[in-house]
């Protein structure tokens, strides 16, 4: 099979032919119809984003995958071969205290940070990493893996602090951003939705799909949010970035007892001191999410309520959609599709 492989930090990925893994007992083999870009790639590939000792290179990346099952081992009756499924790639180790709890995206970044999914087949230890789609294109589906998945997961940590008229502001209307706008309208109507971004297309994509504010970030932003909710601020914030301009911006536009939420790895620093935030301000981060929350998650997007808008990449096309994405130039989620003709 082909696959994209990481072999030295700071060089492209190489395309290559390497063994298609044979399947046996709980193992699963999944044909890959779409593999989202995730800026933990870039990252990965620049060496911004150090591996760990346990993760040797060469390396396929792409943790946000969906496709239909090819083969099964014997002891596999959770799922047939053409059935289509997405994968969750919150892993963990199965047996810690974490893991036990349902959390196992929390449990060891390592285990997760670069899954297999750009290539055209993709070997799972075990069916329980599957959930079946039903009425969802696994293509379209992708993007929800992680892309969905993460700002859900965000949200329903924010749900707590937001009432009726509350503002909630989406840092970054990109790949996180899009999927999180769309979400936010259907969980919690009554509130007020500020879409922040730096890019006019974004905005414009943002007002879309439902944002009450556009608020550009190429100007004050925090005092543009402050204008707009007289002086409150937002009762949370979900910064899709996590670069230390959008931190700074967070921090400034917070209100009080609300909760700001990081799910963006950009590197930023969050300036944390008693009075560098309001009053009783939550500050936390969003690993990914659970499985019953792609669940869940998959529940919207079966109805119509979500969809992620992509860009299609052919597998050769790898380091193209890298080098796009590393410089803001996707709008929405740029997904690699790895089977030839697909």
């Amino acid at each position: 099979m082909r696959a994209a492989r990481l072999h030295r930090v700071g060089e492209p990925l190489r395309i290559e032919e390497v063994p298609t893994p044979a399947v046996r007992g709980r193992e699963v083999l999944v044909r890959i119809a779409g593999a989202g870009v995730c800026h933990s790639d870039v990252h990965i590939r620049a060496g911004a984003l150090p591996l760990p000792p346990t993760v040797p290179l060469p390396l396929t990346l792409g943790h946000e995958n969906a496709g239909y099952v090819e083969a099964v081992g014997d002891e596999v009756a959770e799922v047939a071969p053409g059935d289509p499924v997405i994968v969750w790639g919150g892993r963990g180790c199965g047996s810690c205290r974490i893991c036990r709890l349902g959390d196992e995206q929390v449990c060891n970044m390592a285990l997760w940070l670069a899954y297999g999914g750009y290539a055209e087949f993709l070997h799972l230890a075990s069916p329980r990493f599957l959930v079946k789609l039903h009425g969802i294109d696994p293509f379209a589906a992708a993007p929800l893996a992680d892309a969905g998945l993460t700002p859900y997961r965000a949200i329903k940590k924010a749900l707590p602090y937001v009432y009726p008229g509350a503002c909630i502001a989406v840092l970054g209307a990109g790949g996180l951003g899009h999927l999180a706008l769309q979400i936010l309208k259907h969980v919690s109507p009554g509130v007020r939705i500020a879409a922040v971004d730096i890019t006019d297309e974004k905005l414009e994509l943002a007002g879309r799909l439902g944002a009450d504010y556009l608020v550009d970030a190429r100007g004050d932003a925090a005092a543009e949010i402050r204008r707009l909710t007289e002086g409150e601020g937002a009762q949370a914030v979900i910064d899709t970035v996590g670069s230390d301009v959008t931190l700074r911006t967070a921090a400034a536009v917070a209100g009080r007892k609300s909760i700001i939420v990081l799910v963006g790895i950009a590197g930023g620093v969050f300036p944390y001191s008693f009075l560098s935030v309001p009053g009783e301000c939550v500050v936390t981060n969003c690993y990914w999410g659970s499985y019953t929350d792609l669940q869940e998650l998959l529940e919207f997007a079966a109805g119509g309520r979500i969809r992620a808008l992509s860009r299609r990449f052919a597998l050769e096309e790898v380091n193209e959609a890298l080098d796009l994405l590393e410089h803001g130039r996707i709008q929405g989620r740029a997904v690699i599709a790895p089977q030839s003709g697909s």
